[in-house]
């Protein structure tokens, strides 16, 4: 039997199987809902009350079941932990979420958590959930009750816990241990009251709920407090003591339930040594750790693997159901990285590693590695701009910044930066933990910030992790480095670099200048008990003998053993494959020459090339509409041929638009359809797309050059095929509608279909497409992502909204050669200026900024392949 044959068979097999097993399944239970205010004592004010906003979702099934208090994140309101409330009903458990005060439609001041007055609250929701007839009761007024929430939500979490002994299990999320250590760090470990102001996250903090008056819905001491710290760039006795009576470190040892402590990997808010508090804060329970791979500065958020973690967490402290809880969620510690790429889907796989106890930032065992490097004179800068930047909140793009023409990432002002290397590794080394190193600072109190690099061979350093250690010297000090967990490759060396200055933090504005060394090696912590799981068996292995049997079954009812014209079927995921396509016309002329590339699902792929290029002739091979003397097109692994049935996937307008003058736009398209003889036609998504208005219902004859390719785009995404081919789309568009053009492709594609564009306007492909094609006299010339076929030439592209406002800015900097507005934004052309620099001065000059990629216009790279002879 032929493999192409039996795959077939197997899949028909395979999807009947499938599809009688979802029949079977019996759909979601329904959840109920109450909303209610629910009044409580107005912190210490016994004599009055605010109301609190929430919604009680009634547990799945009949009988008392536990509850779950869902709290959310700072700024947010019950209505975001929605989903996850409805989930756990669904599964069982009686969930109270509410609006905390001060947000959303609750009563009350913003206290950040304050035992006075949030703690309070949660203390009296958990009495009225004692009341309620479908939550199981432990004593009178003692229900089984858990909490679960993230950030803000986090930190109400353990609170409630400390000062409330009928919690019975908790999982925060992402919280802080000590708030003031979390908006004034330092890295020598010394505390608060010596550390360096976040002043980026604070502002974020204090101006989320702020108004004309300042204060918004803060409690008016609060506001006072930051006011007071925001003026004078450090903490105060007063902020210390207020911010750390709202953390876990002012209750300590009081926290006696098991709990689930889930801190993200990409969080320079709350980062892991935050986790590592609250861990060692609870004493007599259970305790996990979980670092995942998002956080407060974005990342993968893992929603799924971290929702299975709370659920399994609360069915085995709640429900008291041990055999709920898998390997992962039974271990003391857990680390998510990255796998690498699933080559059937090209995304980042992510696994987990595990272990039995969790070892803290110290790690289990530790290594010494020898840092070179000798003293280093270091300045701060007058005003302390420009500063280096590892992590901008609100900014998450700068997190994915590379290139800038350096052949890296690193951000760090020449001049303002001690760098310290290691020899290189032996071995692979994943760091654990918290590395630490002794520094030496000469020239009186610095404050400086500890980062990680990680070096190639070929000297490219890119962060470990996006993440900085403030800490404020005179003299010497033990500097713990960012905690993180990062695999260093061999032949790979460590970079230790201390800068003075960082854009999220505040620091000394008189300049000052520095000698800095390193007095110790570099102690590294590692955890050689975490172990990754080998990856589970595919389903195939262990359903093949089921679906073999199957199989047999249907060969023996169809008798069906013919062997399939045209060779065996590609990838069936793959939307196109071309391989050694040609074709040569009669007069002589080669137009394709070997030409092969692939294009893979949800691309938006610009197939480019000079006039005589082959682009033309390549599509009209695709559809099937000419013959290729040698080579083959495959689409979803089927080999292209007239008539053959994959085509009715394709959607295509090549060679301009062809209609019926005396028809309307709409009997066009809907004669079009029927022609076809295919299934639903989506005449109202096309209709949509086509954006003709009342124009629709005359005849073609009337329409513009452009009404008419807008109308020949609809009819090629009728049907919403899987691939879809476009030679020059935009021909005849004005500009707002190459824009809505270019808009509709990219969300067409975002939907996991696949777009193919043939177009001479290389501005706008570039801003549409994923990925291009170039080919010149009928050759493959490049093929790959825009960005690495582009490249870069020492230009930034800066994406803002205030595009007028940044070039009166940038036009004014000494350094930057150039400046011109490109949608999204500016693109920079830079003269020995750090990009660093040019963000420093845009948002000093009130210019919001989104995003600031390396950047070359691929108009200059195309000419750059194919040559000026062209």
């Amino acid at each position: 039997m032929r493999r192409g044959r039996w795959a077939a068979v197997v899949g028909a097999a395979a999807v009947l199987a499938g599809g009688v097993t979802w029949a079977a399944l019996p759909g979601p239970p329904s959840v109920r809902t109450t909303e209610q205010r629910i009044a409580v004592v107005d912190g210490p004010h016994d004599d009055r009350h605010v109301g609190l906003d929430t919604t009680f979702f009634a547990p799945a099934g009949h009988g008392r079941a536990p509850a779950v208090l869902l709290a959310h994140g700072f700024g947010g309101s019950k209505d975001d932990t929605r989903d996850e409330a409805e989930r756990l009903a669904r599964h069982g458990y009686a969930v109270l979420t509410w609006s905390a005060r001060g947000f959303g439609r609750s009563d009350g001041e913003i206290t950040l958590d304050s035992p006075d007055y949030d703690v309070k609250d949660v203390r009296q929701l958990i009495d009225w959930l004692a009341r309620r007839p479908e939550v199981r009761l432990d004593a009178p007024g003692d229900p089984r009750v858990g909490i679960a929430g993230q950030s803000y939500g986090g930190g109400i979490t353990l609170l409630a816990a400390a000062y409330d002994r009928r919690v019975d299990a908790i999982a925060p999320q992402i919280t802080w241990y000590d708030l003031a250590d979390s908006l004034f760090p330092d890295a020598t470990g010394k505390g608060a009251a010596n550390g360096v102001f976040k002043k980026v996250w604070a502002g974020i903090f204090f101006t989320a709920g702020a108004s004309s008056t300042g204060c918004g819905r803060f409690l008016p001491s609060l506001c006072a407090m930051y006011q007071k710290v925001a003026e004078t760039g450090g903490p105060t006795p007063e902020a210390v003591a207020t911010l750390r009576r709202s953390s876990t470190s002012s209750v300590a040892g009081r926290i006696h339930v098991p709990t689930l402590l889930v801190q993200g990997q990409s969080d320079s808010l709350f980062p892991l040594d935050q986790a590592d508090g609250n861990a060692r804060a609870v004493s007599g329970a259970p305790v996990k750790v979980v670092w995942f791979q998002g956080g407060h500065d974005g990342g993968d958020p893992e929603t799924t693997r971290v929702r299975g973690l709370v659920t399994g967490w609360f069915d085995r402290y709640l429900k008291g159901d041990r055999t709920a809880t898998s390997s992962e969620e039974g271990s003391g510690f857990t680390v998510t990285r990255s796998g690498g790429i699933d080559s059937s889907t090209q995304r980042v796989v992510v696994t987990a590693a595990t272990a039995p106890r969790y070892p803290g930032l110290s790690g289990a065992t530790r290594r010494t590695l020898p840092l070179g490097g000798q003293e280093q004179t270091i300045q701060n800068p007058p005003g302390g701009s420009p500063a280096p930047i590892s992590t901008l909140p609100g900014l998450g793009a700068l997190g994915g910044v590379s290139g800038f023409g350096t052949g890296g990432t690193q951000l760090d002002m020449p001049g303002q930066s001690a760098v310290f290397d290691t020899e290189p590794l032996n071995a692979p080394l994943t760091l654990t933990g918290s590395a630490r190193v002794r520094v030496h600072v000469a020239g009186g109190r610095a404050t400086l910030f500890a980062k990680v690099y990680d070096v190639g061979p070929d000297g490219q350093a890119e962060p470990a992790r996006r993440l900085a250690a403030p800490f404020t010297v005179d003299g010497t000090a033990d500097v713990a480095l960012p905690a993180l967990d990062h695999r260093f490759d061999a032949g790979h060396r460590v970079r230790v670099v201390f800068s003075t200055t960082d854009m999220g933090f505040a620091s000394p504005t008189r300049a000052a200048s520095y000698r800095v060394s390193v007095d110790s090696p570099l102690t590294v912590p590692v955890a050689p008990a975490l172990r990754t799981p080998p990856t589970p068996l595919p389903w195939w292995v262990w359903g093949f003998p089921a679906i073999a049997v199957a199989a047999a079954v249907v060969l023996v009812a169809t008798g069906r053993g013919r062997r399939r014209r045209g060779g065996e079927p590609g990838d069936p995921e793959v939307p196109l494959e071309i391989a050694g396509l040609t074709k040569r016309y009669k007069n002589g002329h080669l137009a394709v020459d070997d030409l092969s590339f692939r294009v893979e699902r949800g691309q938006v792929c610009g197939l480019l090339g000079p006039n005589g290029a082959g682009k033309t002739t390549t599509l009209r091979m695709l559809m099937g509409l000419i013959h290729p003397d040698a080579g083959q097109i495959r689409i979803f692994g089927e080999p292209v041929r007239p008539g053959a049935p994959v085509l009715s996937r394709l959607g295509s307008f090549v060679e301009g638009p062809g209609f019926l003058p005396h028809l309307s736009g709409r009997d066009n398209l809907e004669l079009y359809w029927k022609a076809a003889g295919r299934g639903e036609a989506y005449l109202d998504e096309a209709l949509e797309i086509a954006g003709l208005g009342d124009a629709i219902r005359r005849p073609v004859r009337t329409y513009s050059q452009g009404m008419r390719q807008r109308l020949a785009i609809a009819q090629a995404m009728l049907g919403l095929p899987d691939l879809l081919v476009l030679d020059e789309p935009t021909n005849g568009l004005d500009p707002p509608q190459i824009a809505e053009m270019r808009e509709v492709l990219v969300r067409y594609a975002a939907a996991g279909r696949t777009v193919i564009i043939s177009s001479h306007l290389l501005a706008e492909v570039e801003q549409t497409c994923t990925d291009v094609v170039v080919m010149h006299r009928g050759t493959l010339v490049a093929a790959g992502p825009v960005a690495e076929i582009a490249g870069h030439d020492g230009s930034i592209l800066i994406g803002t909204p205030e595009v007028d406002r940044a070039m009166s800015v940038l036009t004014a900097l000494e350094g930057v050669e150039g400046a011109e507005p490109y949608a999204p934004g500016v693109l920079v052309r830079l003269n020995g200026f750090a990009p660093a620099a040019v963000v420093a001065a845009l948002v000093a000059g009130g210019v919001p900024v989104d995003r600031v990629t390396p950047h070359r216009r691929l108009e200059d790279a195309f000419l750059a392949l194919i040559g000026d002879g062209s």
